[in-house]
This record gives structure tokens, C-alpha cells and sequence, in this order.
């Protein structure tokens, strides 16, 4: 019996859609017909001359032949082609779905592929955050997130649906991780791309009075992030009238500056004119060597991160050029706001107070900040760059904290009712820089990256050489305000213990700050900073020439010598104009070792950039659902890093290598981790000679030289009457330790113990103990009861964790406890 044939349903609509283009004639569609001996191209003026054809050949829709015999190369809904060319290879077309391993020939490629399924599947998408890689700064990775990703606005639910792309050495974008579910429904998307590729073609006949087909697909090409652009056609500058009559500057596509600050300026002046504020954008990176190639600068009001924002889309960008200046390449001038002219940023003057919120101990204290800063007047126009939904999550972790930790303490700054930078730190951090705040460095790194949050940190060096966290901060903006009163509001919780050295940023507002509330602190310039600046100024330069100047750098002994190797190097090269050059040379006193080894430094490299204290914890990508967690546990696994070498520093016993008793000496006192770089110093010692070159009463001086090296040599003086010793390499000034040359002098006099004012406390065992008795007498009883405090909560805590493990140990303790209380309470 003949099988009843089974009915298919009817197929389902297309996912694209075709509209009628007033372009040059050319396809609409591009089939790939597969045969067994090979494939063979066809090319049809329509959609419907292509199903006539798949009529014609009785080809079955249905078919597995005919699945994999047709690939139609279209356009999702509402979108309009901007390039011939675009390459719509491997997974773009529309029924494929995202999968790990599928492959792209670029992130773009991989972005436009999402774009496309998203729209299909009833979602909308938006760009990621981007990876980097650590060697040359290029990017590795890209991911592409649901519009309803995060919690920054009210429409978005926190999706999870994501896609990541990474960069594999043959070039190729590969997706590595995904996830597809949606949290929220999904409907029909009719947009899901920028206004200028939303607008559909009309459909009908052709007008006899039109725009050229070709000039619709230029201006369709010419787009940066959603905006048109001026294709660079006009040669003359623009000009306004002021209020003042005179001609105001106008960008426009094709201007040139000598430099990034100079557009800045340029740009910032510009919008004062027009009633904007302005901002610093992205930047963007070369692939191949990671050195900055372009830059925006956009309205205030740009993006939705914060309530005043409203999305707007004007902004200016400037593209480096071969001749290393730098030109506008793409602009949009207006504004979905209203502007207010002639009230530029720098016309406006507010006279409502300033006030900061400090909470410390469950107070709530407000003061005026004109009374705490001396009289300095803060702009209350300032821009903002944390979201509002940062204040709420702190404000609450903050009040939990404090219920906790007595000694947590944040302070809030508040500019005309509205939260702008925020700074907290806990009582073991206050503790630690009462410990360790000597040396401080200022992490603001999140900057080369892309944090979601100006993350800052406050970060010493320990007695056993970690990182130790002495503060946390988010800053609104980047203005010599903002830091003026973080540096203050870190001064206040730390009771006022400066730092001696300072590495932080090359940043003019940085260094006012500096300069204004720590005067007398020496600022190093971050190093990673230092070498971004490097790649971008010196990308031209050959192999020989970046040889040189490392050594310059590096190797230089005295002034003279530097100044004879710098002279030399810029002539050699022709780099006497380089203006980055000229301005590090002039300022060579913050960033070149030479100058810097007198300065205590706490050892921390000049030629390295240090880890950033919570690592992989908090990135470019944490949400903001997950900072306080991620927080929590970057900062608990540091902390759990430093007990443990606590515990091996008073348990374990490196082993001596010599029979010197200086080694015996240093062995009891330091900890294992800086015991370890004295040992390697005393060793060393053995391959030097000791001359000694000049003697008048106690003084002696000694000429140490490296055997079979007569280049490597430093001067040691040393005074009989009071054992004072220095080496011309500075090696104590700048870390603390006694060097090799001055070692091998004491072993030459036979001095069997070094003198206590060489044996720094914040190196030793007990450096958490006892610094109280070693303050300066100028400390205030309040600054000293602030330090005693701390110092005994900080040993009731550890006393408390072992008093818990059991309870034998815990009855041990509280009788331990009682005795003790009794004999503080009879002391007199």
C-alpha cells in the first residue's frame, strides 16, 4: 500500500527583510549553490528571481539538499547595508547560533554575527568590556552583552547572556565563553542598532529629483558609533561671533594639533563658548604595538551613567597621524539638550557651601569644607563619573562595616546635595599605616584599563615586602579638587602620618595635590604610566636607539654623567624637539633612579610597576552586584598571605651561610623575606675589595670595588666615633638594608654588630609591636591614644582567632585575659 504522503507545515518567515535601495545596480543576493564536484557561484537581481529559480529546479525547501545548498547573504530587520564588503563568512548568516570554537575573521565581524541573532531571538546587544594583553597592550578579547546587562539603569535586570570573542595567534576571533539564557522576556526587535543604520530605505518607484546612489551608500559608510561624519571636505575653519564680537574657533574634520592636550584644550575652550561640559572618552589602541592612535572627547552628558546624563551624542576625535600630530577625523556637533552659552565651566563660580560627611565610630560629624581646606574654594560644577547606584551599595556595606570595626572609617564628599567621591578604610588599614605608611602608593591604574568604577587604592609595603592596603577611594573626576580632598581625607583617618615618598601618577592635578597637602613628600612617578608614555612617544625610534636610552636611564652614577649621556642620546637621534622628551628631562628629579636613591622608597623598583593589590579580584569586568564580595575576598586572601608568613617568620629559621655574627644578628631580628635580601648582600660582599683612599681623625673613607671589574666600584665613609657608614650607591637611604659595600668595610674593621639605627623596626619580627614606644615626641596624646588603640585591637584579634579553635584554648584564654586585666588595673 502506497504511504500517505505527510503534510509539512508552511516554512516560517525569513528573518531579514528586503527594502527597494536607490544604489547603483548590483545583486540584492548572493547564493553559493553546492554541488558534489564543487560549488558554483549565482548571482540574481531579487529575492524573488531566486525562489523562481529554486522553483524551477523542483529543488524541496524542505530538503537537506537544498539546507545546505543555499546560503543567502541578507540584513537583519531594520538595517540598512553601510558596506559591500563586509565579510559575512562562517557564522553570520542567519540561522546559525552562537557556539564555542565558531570563528570570525574579526571582533567586528563577531559583534555584527551577534547583532544579527540577537535580533532574531527578540534582544537587543551592547559592547562589553574589552581584555588586554599584558605584552604589548593589544586587545585579546571582546565581549558582547544583552542591552539589560548590569544594573546601571532601571531598564536593565542584570542579564547574563553574553558572548566572548578571543584573539588566537593565526588572527582569527574565536568565541570561548558564552551563555545564552535570558533573564527577562524576549520579544520582537524592530532596532537594534544605531539611528543612522535603523533608517529603512522608502519603498517605490525612484523620484526624478534625488541624491545620487552612490553618495547614499558614502554617507550610509561614513559612520563612527552611530554618527555621521564630515567626510573631511572643508578646507577653510570654521568661526562664530562671542559675546565679545570676536571669532570663536568652531572644530571641524581635518583640524590639526601638535598634541592630545592641545585638542583637549581646543575642544574644552570650544564647548565653554557653545554652553557644554566636556569629557575625556575612549581611547583607542594600535594591534601592534599598543601606543595610543586616537581619542574622543565627548559632551557631560553623554552615556546614561549617571542620572544628569541623557545620552548625549556629541563629541570630537582626533586620530594620530604619521607626522605625529594629531587630526580631527570625526565629529558631531549636536546636542539632544539644551546648551547654555557663555556659561562655560570656567565663567561659572558658585558661592553654596561644600560640605563631606564623615562617619568614624558610629558618629555622624558635618563640617564645612571651607574651614577644613584652609579657605579653598571647590567648583560645585565639578563632573561626576560614579554612578548613583555606587552611593547606595557603599553607603549600606559602610553602616554594616561600622556595626563590625569601631576603627572603620569612611567619609563621603558632598558638592551642592550630590555624593562625588567617596573614601573608606578599616581599622586594620589605619592600624597598618601607622605600621607601614612611610612608603604609599597611589594605584590608579584602572585608568589603561577600563573599570567600570574609578577605583583607587591607598598601598604600603609591609615587614615581610607584601602589599598592605591602607585605604580605598573612588573618585568623581579627575580634577586637582578631587584629589586635594581624597589626599585630606586620607590624612584625617590616618591621625595625620604623613608619608616620607609618594609614587602616583605623572598627572598635573595629581602632583598640585601632592604639593599641596603632603609638602616635603617626595612623588615618584608611577612606572607603568612611565612605559605607556614610552610606547607612544618613542614608537618610531630604532632598536639601538631605546638600547641607549635604558642605559642612560639606568646606569647613570652622577648628574654629570646623566646629563652627558641625555645630550648625547637626543642629539645622536635628532629628538632635541621632542616635546615628551624635553618635558621628562625637566622633570627627571621624579622618575629617573639616579636622583631617587637618596629618598626611602621601601625597596619598591623603579624599573617595575607594582601588582595591583587586589589582582584578578576586581577588574574591568566586575558588576557592581559583585564589588563588595569581590572586594571582601581580594582583600581577605591578602591578609590571609600576610599571617601566614607572620607564622613562618616566627616559627621557621632561615639557614647562615657564613660566621659572621652580623649574620646571626639580622637573622633574630628581621623577618625571613627581608632577611633573605641582607643575606644576599653579606654573600656578595666576599667578591668585593675594600682600599681604603682617605683618613682625617674618625673619618675614613673606602673605595670598594668589584674583583676583576674595575669599572664597579663605590665610595664608603665611615666615622669611628659614632658609627655612622654611607655608600655612594644609597642603597640603605633607598631600601633599608645595609649594602654589600658598606658589609664588606664592616668585616674589613671587624665590627661584629651592626648599629641599631641600621636595623629599621618596620623590617623586623615585631614590627607590629611596639612602635607606639618609638614615636616622635611631636605626636598629639590624641594621635597617640589613636595608635595604641589600634595597635591593641590589632593583637586582641589574633588572640581572639586562637582563643576560638577550641574549647580548651578558649577557657585558657579567658582566664589569661582576667589575670592580665587585674594587673593593668593595680599598675600605676
Amino acid at each position: 500500500m502506497e504511504k500517505r504522503q505527510q503534510r509539512r507545515p508552511p516554512p516560517p518567515p525569513l528573518p531579514f527583510e528586503i527594502h527597494s535601495l536607490d544604489l547603483e545596480p548590483e545583486p540584492l543576493v548572493h547564493t553559493q549553490h553546492m554541488h558534489k564536484k564543487g560549488k558554483k557561484d549565482m548571482v540574481f537581481d531579487s529575492i524573488p528571481s531566486l525562489f523562481n529559480n529554486i522553483k524551477s529546479s523542483n529543488s524541496d525547501p524542505y530538503s537537506e539538499e537544498y539546507g545546505n545548498a543555499v546560503i543567502v547573504r541578507a540584513y537583519p530587520l531594520g538595517m540598512v547595508r553601510a558596506n559591500s564588503n563586509v565579510n559575512v563568512e562562517g557564522g553570520r548568516e542567519s540561522g546559525v547560533e552562537p557556539h564555542k570554537g565558531l570563528e570570525f575573521d574579526s571582533a567586528d565581524d563577531a559583534r555584527q554575527f551577534y547583532n544579527v541573532y540577537a535580533t532574531r531571538v527578540g534582544f537587543r546587544t551592547r559592547t562589553g568590556q574589552l581584555y588586554r594583553s599584558r605584552t604589548d597592550g593589544s586587545v585579546s578579547s571582546r565581549r558582547f552583552v544583552c542591552s539589560k546587562e548590569g544594573f546601571q539603569l532601571s531598564s536593565r535586570t542584570g542579564c547574563p547572556a553574553f558572548i566572548r570573542v578571543q584573539r588566537r595567534d593565526s588572527g582569527k576571533w574565536v568565541i570561548d565563553q558564552m551563555h545564552k539564557d535570558h533573564n527577562h522576556q524576549l520579544g520582537d526587535v524592530e532596532e537594534s542598532h544605531p539611528p543612522v543604520l535603523q533608517q529603512k530605505a522608502p519603498m517605490g518607484r525612484k523620484s526624478s529629483v534625488e541624491v545620487s546612489s552612490r553618495k547614499k551608500l558614502k554617507l550610509l559608510a561614513e559612520v563612527d558609533d552611530g554618527q555621521p561624519c564630515s567626510s573631511g571636505s572643508i578646507s577653510v575653519k570654521r568661526v562664530r561671533t562671542g559675546a565679545n564680537g570676536q571669532p570663536i574657533a568652531e572644530p571641524y574634520a581635518g583640524l590639526v594639533f601638535t598634541s592630545p592636550d592641545e585638542a583637549y584644550n581646543f575642544y574644552v575652550r570650544y564647548a565653554d563658548e557653545a554652553g557644554f561640559k566636556t569629557r575625556i572618552g575612549q581611547l583607542f589602541r594600535s594591534k601592534n604595538d599598543g601606543s595610543i592612535t586616537s581619542r574622543r572627547f565627548v559632551c557631560s552628558k553623554e552615556g546614561f551613567q549617571h542620572p544628569s546624563r541623557v545620552g548625549c551624542g556629541a563629541f570630537m576625535r582626533i586620530k594620530r597621524q604619521e607626522s605625529g600630530t594629531w587630526m580631527v577625523d570625526r565629529l558631531q556637533k549636536d546636542h539632544n539638550h539644551d546648551l547654555e552659552p557663555q556659561t562655560g565651566t570656567h565663567k561659572k563660580s558658585s558661592t553654596a557651601p561644600k560640605k563631606f560627611i564623615d562617619e568614624v565610630n558610629g558618629g555622624l560629624d558635618s563640617l564645612d569644607l571651607l574651614e577644613i581646606n584652609n579657605g579653598v574654594h571647590f567648583s560645585s560644577n565639578q563632573g561626576n563619573n560614579i554612578g548613583s547606584e555606587w552611593y547606595r551599595l557603599l553607603l549600606d556595606y559602610f553602616q554594616r562595616r561600622q556595626a563590625e570595626d569601631t576603627g572603620f572609617f569612611y567619609s563621603m564628599e558632598v558638592d551642592n546635595g550630590v555624593c562625588m567621591s567617596i573614601f573608606w578604610a578599616d581599622g586594620r588599614s589605619r592600624f597598618a599605616c601607622s605600621q607601614f605608611g612611610d612608603v604609599v602608593v597611589l594605584d590608579t591604574s584602572y585608568r589603561k584599563t577600563n573599570y567600570l568604577v574609578p577605583f583607587a587604592t591607598f598601598v604600603g609595603v609591609n615587614h615581610h615586602k607584601q602589599p598592605v592596603l591602607l585605604g580605598c577611594a573612588l573618585i568623581a573626576n579627575e580634577s586637582k579638587e578631587s584629589f586635594i580632598w581624597l589626599f585630606r581625607t586620607w590624612l584625617r583617618a590616618m591621625s595625620g602620618c604623613r608619608p616620607k615618598s609618594i609614587i602616583a601618577d605623572q598627572d598635573m592635578a595629581i602632583q598640585h595635590a601632592i604639593g599641596h597637602v603632603f609638602p616635603g613628600t617626595r612623588h615618584r612617578f608611577s612606572m607603568w604610566q612611565i612605559r605607556e608614555k614610552e610606547r607612544e612617544n618613542l614608537r618610531s625610534v630604532s632598536t639601538e636607539f631605546k638600547y641607549e636610552y635604558e642605559k642612560c636611564i639606568y646606569e647613570s652614577q652622577t648628574n654629570a654623567e646623566f646629563n652627558t649621556m641625555w645630550n648625547a642620546l637626543v642629539n645622536k637621534y635628532g629628538l632635541k624637539e621632542n616635546a615628551w622628551l624635553k618635558e621628562m628631562y625637566e622633570k627627571r628629579e621624579s622618575w629617573v633612579p639616579l636622583y631617587l636613591r637618596g629618598t626611602f622608597f621601601a625597596g619598591i623598583p623603579m624599573n617595575e610597576s607594582m601588582e595591583p593589590f587586589f589582582g584578578i579580584f576586581l577588574n574591568a569586568e566586575t558588576p557592581l552586584g559583585d564589588f563588595i564580595a569581590r572586594y571582601e575576598q581580594g582583600l581577605a586572601q591578602r591578609r590571609e598571605e600576610e599571617r601566614k608568613e607572620d607564622f613562618n617568620s616566627s616559627n621557621l629559621q632561615a639557614f647562615l651561610q657564613t660566621k659572621e655574627p652580623i649574620e646571626e644578628q639580622c637573622r633574630r631580628l628581621y623577618t625571613l623575606n627581608v632577611f633573605q635580601i641582607f643575606q644576599k648582600e653579606l654573600l656578595q660582599c666576599y667578591n668585593y675589595l675594600g682600599i681604603k683612599s682617605y683618613e682625617e681623625g674618625t673619618i675614613s673613607r673606602y673605595s670598594v670595588r668589584r674583583c676583576g671589574n674595575e669599572l664597579e666600584k663605590h665610595m664608603v665613609t665611615f666615622s669611628a666615633s659614632n658609627l655612622d657608614v654611607s655608600c655612594s650607591c644609597q642603597m640603605f637611604e633607598f631600601e633599608g638594608v645595609l649594602c654589600r659595600h658598606v658589609l664588606r668595610v664592616f668585616i674589613m674593621l671587624d665590627i661584629r654588630e651592626i648599629p641599631s639605627c641600621y636595623l629599621l623596626h618596620r623590617w623586623t619580627r615585631n614590627a607590629e609591636h611596639g612602635i607606639v614606644c618609638d614615636v616622635d615626641s611631636g605626636v598629639s596624646f590624641q594621635e597617640l591614644k589613636g595608635l595604641m588603640v589600634w595597635s591593641l585591637r590589632e593583637t586582641a584579634c589574633k588572640y581572639i582567632e586562637s582563643g576560638t579553635t577550641s574549647l580548651e584554648k578558649y577557657r585558657l584564654a579567658c582566664e589569661i585575659m582576667r589575670e592580665g586585666t587585674k594587673k593593668v588595673c593595680r599598675h600605676r
